[in-house]
């Protein structure tokens, strides 16, 4: 009895693209036609309107440098919290003496939102610049530091006897055992910290910058115009979406070596 064959379906990315699209074109019917059912769609800006304002805003230097002061800001915060938290993270799941010191601290800092502490950072850092990257650090820090822990004391205890009993010192265990077994758990940790860390970056710039694509958002808000609004919304969407997908694609490569299932829609 031949086998059944799988039946081919639309390539995954025309699925992607029609789902954004129908997305668009709903928002543009609903918002078009001032639909109030309540939700208050007749208060919102149409499609057409925020192309337009999108438009406008490309053609000016205030976009480009809102763009770049966030990105800047973004990525020094997000290496920093990898580097910091990738070594934190080794150290607390291998050293019980770390654990017992460091751990207390990070446990009593780690439920805390970063948000909650832009006073603090306005009060402890000279510059606004310096304290929106320190919430960036902190938003980024604990989802790659816990990960990066979990998937340390995950190792299984064989791997590291079976390098001790072939002659291996800690440093070999570390770089042949602990640093290729978890990687997948870091660039899990990394993919979420990315993401928290543009949501904390742009609610800081809201409260305390004075350039960034947050800031330029909220004074869209102020003033009303809300196809400005969106312009800054979407933009947030684009810049993390490329960033995440940047996080992932470097996984990727990195834990090629790893066993994957096929994936369909291909």
């Amino acid at each position: 009895m031949r086998p059944r064959r799988a039946r081919r379906g639309w390539p995954s990315w025309v699925v992607r693209i029609a789902s954004v699209a129908a997305a668009v074109a709903l928002w543009q019917v609903l918002t078009a036609n001032h639909v109030r059912f309540w939700l208050r769609f007749d208060t919102l800006p149409t499609v057409t309107d925020i192309v337009a304002a999108f438009g406008r805003r490309l053609a000016t230097e205030d976009y480009w440098l809102d763009l770049g002061q966030s990105l800047i800001r973004i990525l020094t915060g997000f290496a920093l919290a990898a580097v910091a938290g990738v070594l934190s993270g080794i150290l607390l799941g291998r050293s019980r003496a770390s654990a017992n010191v460091l751990g207390p601290l990070t446990e009593l800092a780690r439920p805390i939102p970063a948000i909650a502490i832009v006073p603090v950072a306005i009060l402890l850092f000279p510059t606004d610049e310096a304290g929106i990257v320190f919430i960036t650090f902190l938003a980024a820090y604990f989802p790659i530091m816990v990960s990066t822990r979990h998937a340390v004391r995950a190792l299984p205890t064989l791997w590291e006897d079976s390098v001790r009993t072939l002659g291996g010192n800690r440093w070999d265990v570390l770089v042949r055992v602990v640093l290729p077994g978890i990687l997948p758990g870091v660039f899990g940790g990394l993919s979420v910290g990315i993401g928290v860390a543009w949501i904390c970056v742009i609610s800081a710039e809201m409260i305390s910058g004075r350039l960034g694509v947050g800031y330029r958002t909220w004074q869209a808000y102020t003033v009303l115009a809300y196809p400005e609004v969106f312009v800054g919304i979407i933009t947030i969407g684009v810049l993390g979406f490329v960033t995440s997908a940047a996080v992932e694609l470097v996984g990727r490569r990195v834990t090629r070596w790893l066993p994957r299932g096929e994936q369909s829609g291909r």
